[in-house]
Parts: structure tokens; C-alpha cells; sequence
């Protein structure tokens, strides 16, 4: 038997590798583009940067060190020029995959960030692996602008495993729904109506606007915002907003919010500060054809009649006041159990005049006691 020559002998102490194999490896160089691995093969193996990530562009001695170790798997054993061509993304794809298979058959939550917005909804990567949530199951509610995901870390689930036909669907929603059931579970177990609560403005509409409590919305109305008048909740309540409330009632899961506190109850001293024959001053709320509601306070509103305004004939009110104006008038009635509140202008003409008269007969009367003197 002939002996063997020495690149014989140092060819047969290297391993033999297949194309598909995975071989562990000990990094020798980096650069920019491409990873140079010892794995033990009488060539060394070769990691472009398009089989090490899916980022384009990105500097690769900015990610790996020499020195490191990683696994990878062959792609060609002789590239062409002698080097073997490995990657390394594909093999934690296919890990990724099988990591996912057990997520989907076991409704692991993940956990992973936002690597695209797009049209339809957002795509995630796990371990190289692409999974895409829908748009639909983002949130538990209608998002129309989902930028606002982009970067972030979410939970998700697995709802569709489907690799051969490259569908691996993820779903956020279901998460956000057994969440808010529990929080309101935990909610309506601790409310009673009458309790102080504080929210945040959710939405705001032309009745009202809904306040998240933490597990449930409550409506504040329209007519429960204030004692005073809202015309428009819009100019009230911003989204984000917090507020403070107390629960005016509840229907199953409904929850009926008020701002409307008994201490600042404008009517609670009414009968003192507008008693009958109190001189007071307002502003013209609204009109119509038989009168003006004048603002006293907010909450309380009082009418002037259109008779009452003037001892001169008045048609319509809006002839002779305008919405915003301030006025003087006297109180001529008052019904606090109907909460109604009469003013007079009239009156207060009538008032004036008479008191004017008196003055002129004390000064004609002083004057004639000094010209007799």
C-alpha cells in the first residue's frame, strides 16, 4: 500500500459536508458585506449580507465580531472559488417557523416589533420568520392610521399557520378583548353609582362624549356636562382629556356619567340670592317670539317676558336685545320647585322712575324751605 501524501493526509482530517447541512461555525472576519466562518472544512464558509439578514444595506461589522460563534447552513459546498456559501438567515427562518408552529398549536402570547406598516396591516418577524396581522385584528377597534405601530413592540398570537402557502397570520385583537373583559369584569365589581371616578376622553360627539374608565366607557351627556348650557361638547372635550365624574347610573354594562355635582348646584341658595324684588344683572341666552332666557348664572335661566321689557309696545324681543347683551332687570317671580325665575324690565323702569320722582320732591321741597329763609 502507498503512503499517503501530506495534503492527503490533511485533506482526510477535515469533516465532509452536503449541501443543506448545518454547520456551527467560529467567525474569522467580517466586513462590510459578507461574514467569514472557520467551520472546520478545508474551506472556509462565506455569509453574504443578503443571507444574514432581510435589512438592505446595513454595515454587518456593526452586528458581528470576530470571535463569535453561529450556526448556519450550507448552501453550495463550492461556490466557485473554492469557498462554501452558508446562510444564515434561512436557517432561523426555518427555526422561526417551527418556533411559531408551536405558538400556533399552543396560543403562546409573542411578543415582537413592528418591522413594516403596511396598506392592510402590519408585518412582524420572528427569529426571520414574517408574520402578518391584518388590519382587522390590530386593534379592538376601527384604526385607520396604523403609523403610529411602526417600531413598537406588540403581543400577538398566532391565528392561522399556514407556511406552505406563506400565510402565518397573528392576531392582537383577541388579546385586547380578553383583556378589557377582564378589566371590566374588575371594573363593575368595585363601582356603585353615586362613586367619584376619574377617566380619559375617548370620543366626543354632538351628545356627549365617552369616557374610558378602565375596562368600560361611560357616556357623559350632553345635558350632565354642566350646570350651565354646552352647546357644542367639542369645544369642551378633547380626546386624551382626564375627567372627573361620578357615576349617575348603571344598565348591565352601561355606565351613565354626570359632572352635574350636588355642592356646585346653582340653585342650591337660589331662593336667597334671587328673591322676589332682587335687582340683578344677566346676559341674553336665547330668544324667542314671547321673550328672552337670561343667564343669571350657569345653570340658571331666567325669562323676560316680551310684555316685560319695555313699557313702550315690543313686538319681538330681538328688536330691541341681542343675544350676548348684558341686561338689568327685577325679579318679579320665583318657583323653586319648577326652578322658574320671572324678570321684568319694565319694572325696573317703573322702579327708577318712581325713585327719581321722590328725589325731585325732596329737592323742591328743600329748595322752597331755603327760599323761605
Amino acid at each position: 500500500m502507498s503512503e499517503m501524501s501530506f495534503e492527503q493526509m490533511l485533506e482526510e482530517s477535515f469533516k465532509t459536508i452536503r449541501n443543506g447541512e448545518v454547520v456551527d461555525g467560529t467567525v474569522i472576519d467580517v466586513k462590510p458585506d459578507e461574514i467569514i466562518l472557520n467551520i472546520g472544512y478545508k474551506s472556509d464558509g462565506i455569509i453574504t449580507r443578503s443571507e444574514y439578514t432581510n435589512e438592505a444595506n446595513v454595515d454587518l461589522t456593526t452586528l458581528i465580531s470576530v470571535g463569535d460563534t453561529m450556526e448556519a447552513k450550507v448552501l453550495k459546498v463550492n461556490d466557485g472559488e473554492g469557498q462554501v456559501l452558508l446562510t444564515y438567515k434561512r436557517l432561523a427562518a426555518e427555526k422561526g417557523s417551527k418556533r411559531l408552529e408551536e405558538a400556533f398549536n399552543t396560543q403562546e402570547v409573542l411578543t415582537a416589533k413592528v418591522a413594516q406598516v403596511l396598506d392592510g396591516g402590519l408585518s412582524v418577524i420572528i427569529d426571520e420568520s414574517r408574520v402578518f396581522i391584518p388590519a382587522s385584528l390590530v386593534s379592538d377597534t376601527y384604526e385607520k392610521d396604523l403609523t403610529k405601530y411602526d417600531g413598537q413592540e406588540i403581543e400577538f398570537v398566532i391565528s392561522e399557520f399556514n407556511p406552505r402557502r406563506r400565510r402565518i397570520i397573528g392576531d392582537r385583537k383577541q388579546l385586547l378583548v380578553a383583556r378589557k373583559a377582564e378589566l371590566q369584569k374588575e371594573l363593575f365589581a368595585r363601582i356603585q353609582i353615586g362613586d367619584v371616578i376619574e377617566g380619559t376622553v375617548k370620543n366626543v360627539t354632538d351628545f356627549g362624549a365617552f369616557i374610558d374608565l378602565g375596562g368600560a366607557d361611560g357616556l357623559l351627556h350632553i345635558s350632565e356636562m354642566s350646570w350651565g348650557r354646552v352647546e357644542n361638547p367639542r369645544k369642551v372635550f378633547k380626546v386624551g382629556q382626564t375627567v372627573r365624574a361620578f357615576i349617575k347610573d348603571i344598565n348591565d354594562t352601561k355606565i351613565a356619567l354626570s359632572m352635574k355635582f350636588e355642592d356646585e348646584n346653582p340653585w342650591k341658595d337660589a331662593a336667597d340670592k334671587y328673591a322676589v324684588g332682587t335687582i340683578i344683572q344677566g346676559v341674553v341666552a336665547r330668544m324667542t317670539d314671547f321673550g328672552a332666557f337670561v343667564e343669571l348664572a350657569p345653570g340658571v335661566d331666567a325669562l323676560l317676558h316680551v310684555s316685560q321689557i319695555s313699557r313702550e309696545h315690543v313686538e319681538k324681543p330681538s328688536d330691541v336685545l341681542k343675544v350676548g347683551q348684558e341686561i338689568e332687570a327685577k325679579i318679579v317671580d320665583f318657583n323653586e320647585a319648577d326652578k322658574k325665575i320671572s324678570l321684568s324690565m319694565k319694572s325696573l323702569a317703573d322702579y327708577a322712575e318712581e325713585y327719581y320722582d321722590e328725589e325731585a320732591e325732596s329737592v323742591d321741597y328743600e329748595t322752597e324751605d331755603y327760599e323761605e329763609e
